[in-house]
Protein backbone atom coordinates (compact mmCIF):
# COMPACT_ATOMS: atom_id res chain seq x y z
CA UNK A 1 0.00 0.00 0.00
CA UNK A 2 1.30 3.61 -0.61
CA UNK A 3 1.79 5.95 1.78
CA UNK A 4 -1.50 7.95 0.32
CA UNK A 5 -3.46 5.33 0.38
CA UNK A 6 -2.61 4.27 3.97
CA UNK A 7 -3.46 7.63 5.06
CA UNK A 8 -6.59 7.78 3.18
CA UNK A 9 -7.55 4.60 4.98
CA UNK A 10 -6.92 5.56 7.97
CA UNK A 11 -8.97 9.03 7.78
CA UNK A 12 -11.74 7.17 6.53
CA UNK A 13 -11.51 4.79 9.95
CA UNK A 14 -12.14 8.27 12.01
CA UNK A 15 -15.02 7.93 13.64
CA UNK A 16 -18.08 10.25 13.62
CA UNK A 17 -17.80 12.55 16.56
CA UNK A 18 -13.97 11.83 17.17
CA UNK A 19 -10.86 13.59 15.92
CA UNK A 20 -7.52 12.35 15.20
CA UNK A 21 -4.32 14.34 14.62
CA UNK A 22 -2.38 14.80 11.49
CA UNK A 23 0.50 13.00 13.87
CA UNK A 24 -1.65 10.11 15.19
CA UNK A 25 -2.68 9.62 11.01
CA UNK A 26 1.02 9.48 10.33
CA UNK A 27 1.75 7.19 13.42
CA UNK A 28 -1.45 4.61 12.53
CA UNK A 29 -0.53 4.85 9.11
CA UNK A 30 2.87 3.66 9.39
CA UNK A 31 4.56 6.35 8.88
CA UNK A 32 5.57 8.10 11.88
CA UNK A 33 6.85 11.52 11.98
CA UNK A 34 5.15 12.04 8.72
CA UNK A 35 2.11 14.49 9.58
CA UNK A 36 2.91 17.42 7.29
CA UNK A 37 2.45 14.38 4.59
CA UNK A 38 -0.98 13.85 6.21
CA UNK A 39 -2.01 17.65 5.68
CA UNK A 40 -0.68 17.10 2.18
CA UNK A 41 -2.61 13.99 1.53
CA UNK A 42 -5.65 15.59 2.59
CA UNK A 43 -5.05 18.93 0.66
CA UNK A 44 -5.04 16.89 -2.53
CA UNK A 45 -7.72 14.32 -1.64
CA UNK A 46 -10.69 15.14 -4.04
CA UNK A 47 -13.16 11.75 -2.06
CA UNK A 48 -16.45 13.70 -0.83
CA UNK A 49 -17.10 10.98 1.84
CA UNK A 50 -13.88 10.88 2.87
CA UNK A 51 -14.18 12.35 6.48
CA UNK A 52 -10.73 14.64 6.38
CA UNK A 53 -12.92 17.04 8.75
CA UNK A 54 -12.25 14.92 11.78
CA UNK A 55 -8.11 15.55 11.41
CA UNK A 56 -6.95 18.48 13.46
CA UNK A 57 -3.21 19.67 15.44
CA UNK A 58 -1.90 18.35 18.32
CA UNK A 59 -2.83 21.17 20.08
CA UNK A 60 -6.65 20.12 19.32
CA UNK A 61 -7.26 23.03 17.00
CA UNK A 62 -8.23 23.27 13.17
CA UNK A 63 -4.98 24.30 11.23
CA UNK A 64 -5.78 27.47 9.09
CA UNK A 65 -5.48 26.68 5.82
CA UNK A 66 -6.25 30.15 4.02
CA UNK A 67 -8.81 32.20 2.87
CA UNK A 68 -10.97 29.48 1.10
CA UNK A 69 -13.30 28.79 3.98
CA UNK A 70 -12.48 25.56 5.13
CA UNK A 71 -11.65 26.24 8.66
CA UNK A 72 -15.04 27.53 9.28
CA UNK A 73 -16.73 24.26 7.07
CA UNK A 74 -14.62 21.95 9.27
CA UNK A 75 -15.88 23.57 12.64
CA UNK A 76 -19.54 23.39 11.38
CA UNK A 77 -19.02 19.90 10.23
CA UNK A 78 -17.31 18.79 13.37
CA UNK A 79 -20.04 20.30 16.11
CA UNK A 80 -22.82 18.53 14.00
CA UNK A 81 -21.64 15.57 15.17
CA UNK A 82 -21.02 16.56 18.33
CA UNK A 83 -17.49 18.03 19.33
CA UNK A 84 -17.38 20.79 20.99
CA UNK A 85 -15.02 23.83 20.83
CA UNK A 86 -13.55 25.58 24.19
CA UNK A 87 -14.14 29.48 24.45
CA UNK A 88 -10.60 29.84 22.50
CA UNK A 89 -11.26 27.16 19.60
CA UNK A 90 -9.68 24.14 21.22
CA UNK A 91 -11.12 20.32 21.37
CA UNK A 92 -10.60 18.43 23.91
CA UNK A 93 -9.08 15.41 22.48
CA UNK A 94 -9.14 13.62 26.12
CA UNK A 95 -13.13 13.67 25.20
CA UNK A 96 -13.35 13.78 21.58
CA UNK A 97 -9.92 12.00 20.46
CA UNK A 98 -10.18 8.75 18.61
CA UNK A 99 -8.63 6.09 20.47
CA UNK A 100 -9.41 7.67 24.01
CA UNK A 101 -11.85 6.95 26.35
CA UNK A 102 -15.40 9.53 26.75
Amino acid sequence: MTPHAAILQVVAAIPCGRVASYGQVALLAGLPRRARLVGKVLQDACDPDLPWHRVVNAAGRISPRGLDGSDELQRVLLEAEGVVFSASGRIDLRQFGWGTAS
